[in-house]
C-alpha cells in the first residue's frame, strides 16, 4: 500500500512504533463486518511524529503520541460536548456519526498497522506522551482504545466506591473495565468468561473469576451479593456472544446482566452491537435486533448505557495514572511482535487460542 502522507495543513504523520490488534477488528478479519478491499486495519496507535502541516500549532516532530481511535474535528456539535465519538465532520456519510482508522464504515481512514498513519485534525487528536514514553509503549498504546472503553463502560454504570460490579467478557476491554472498577473503588468486582488464561489475569488484579462453563454465572453473582445482585454491570462481549458450547446467542450477555445485576442497579454496555449482521444464527440478530428481557428490565428499574467510548475524554486523565504508576494495563499483553508476523497473530488470537490475550504490532522494528 503507499505510504501515508500529509495531505491537509492540520494533518500530522506519526511513525507507528505500537499498534494493536483489537477484538473488534476480528469482526471485520472474519467478514462479519463490512470492509473494502484495498484498505488495512489498526485503529489502537501510538508512535512518534514525524512531519506536521502548516496548520498545526501544538504537536511537534519527535513527539510520541497515542491517538484515540475516534477520529475527530474538535468543533461540531457533538465534540463540543465531549461526544467525539460521534464527530459529525469527520464521518462523511451524513446519515452516520462517529469516524476511525481502519475500520467498517467509519470514514475512508487508513489504519495503524503499517509504518506511517496520518492524523487528521493533530493538534485535537494527539495525546502528547511523557519521556517514559517510548520505554512504556505498551501500557501507553491502551490508551487509544480499550482503557478508555473499558473506564467508559464502567462510567456508565456509574461505578463508585464500595460497589460490587460484574463484567460479563474477560478479552481485552473486560479486563480493562475490571482494572478501572478497581480503580474506581469497586468492593468487589466479578469477571464471567470462560477463557482459563483471561480469568488468571482478572483474578491477577484483584478480581473474582466466574467460569461460565462450570457454574450459572448468574446464580453464582447472586450468591457473592447475598441475593440482591451487582450494584452495577459492564457488557464487554457484543453481538458474538456464544454459549460454551459455542451457539451463538446476541442476546446472552444482557439478558444475564439484567438478571445479575440489582433493582435500580446500572449497566454499561461497550460490547460492539451492530444494526444487521447477516453472518448471524438467527433472524432477529441477522437484523440487528435481540430478544431482550425488557420486561425484567423494566420491573427492576435498572438504568442502560450504550456505545463507543468518547476515548478523548478520559485518556488524558488515565495517562497520567500510568505515568504515576497508579495503572499498569501492560498485564494483558500477551506477545510483541512486528508488523510482518500479524497474520499468525490474527489467526492466535481469533482462535482464542491459550496465552494469545493481546498482541501489540511494532511496525518500526527492524
Amino acid at each position: 500500500m503507499p505510504d501515508a502522507r500529509i495531505e491537509r495543513p492540520t494533518d500530522v504523520l506519526v511513525r507507528i512504533t505500537s499498534a494493536n490488534i483489537c477484538g473488534s477488528d476480528l469482526h471485520m478479519y472474519e467478514g462479519r463486518t463490512d470492509f473494502e478491499t484495498g484498505r488495512w486495519f489498526g485503529h489502537e496507535n501510538l508512535g512518534e511524529v514525524v512531519e506536521v502541516g502548516d496548520g498545526v500549532d501544538k504537536v511537534e516532530v519527535g513527539d510520541y503520541v497515542v491517538l484515540p481511535f475516534n477520529i475527530a474535528c474538535g468543533h461540531c456539535k457533538n465534540c463540543e460536548r465531549q461526544l467525539t465519538n460521534y464527530c459529525l465532520t469527520a464521518q462523511p456519510d451524513p446519515q452516520m456519526a462517529g469516524a476511525a482508522y481502519g475500520f467498517a464504515d467509519m470514514g475512508p481512514y487508513g489504519g495503524g498497522q503499517a509504518e506511517l498513519l496520518r492524523v487528521p485534525w493533530g493538534d485535537f487528536n494527539c495525546l502528547r506522551l511523557g519521556e517514559d514514553a517510548e520505554d512504556r509503549q505498551t501500557d501507553y498504546v491502551m490508551l487509544a482504545d480499550i482503557f478508555p472503553t473499558g473506564f467508559h463502560a464502567t462510567e456508565m454504570a456509574g461505578v463508585k466506591p464500595g460497589d460490587q460490579t460484574v463484567i460479563y467478557g474477560a478479552g481485552p476491554v473486560g479486563l480493562m473495565a475490571a482494572l478501572s472498577a478497581t480503580i474506581r473503588g469497586a468492593s468487589k468486582v466479578m469477571v464471567v468468561d470462560r477463557q482459563p488464561d483471561r480469568l488468571r489475569l482478572a483474578e491477577s488484579i484483584g478480581a473474582m473469576a466466574i467460569d461460565d462453563s462450570k457454574v450459572d454465572p448468574v446464580e453464582a453473582v447472586l450468591e457473592q451479593t447475598m441475593g440482591l445482585g451487582a450494584d452495577n454491570g459492564c457488557e464487554c462481549v457484543g453481538y458474538q456472544a456464544h454459549e460454551p458450547d459455542g451457539q451463538e446467542r446476541a442476546n446472552l450477555t444482557m439478558n444475564r446482566l439484567v438478571a445479575s445485576v440489582r433493582f435500580t442497579g446500572t449497566i454499561g454496555t461497550v460490547g460492539v452491537f451492530v444494526p444487521q449482521d447477516p453472518g448471524a444464527s438467527d433472524e432477529l440478530a441477522k437484523q440487528g435486533k435481540l430478544a431482550f428481557d425488557f420486561g425484567m428490565f423494566w420491573f427492576k428499574g435498572q438504568r442502560l448505557g450504550t456505545g463507543q467510548a468518547p476515548v478523548k475524554k478520559y485518556n488524558r486523565q488515565l495517562r497520567d495514572l500510568i505515568a504515576a504508576g497508579k495503572a499498569e494495563p501492560s498485564f494483558i499483553v500477551s506477545h510483541e511482535l512486528p508488523l510482518d508476523e500479524a497474520p499468525k497473530a490474527y489467526e492466535h488470537f481469533d482462535n482464542r487460542d491459550d496465552g494469545w490475550t493481546k498482541v501489540v504490532l511494532h511496525p518500526a522494528a527492524v
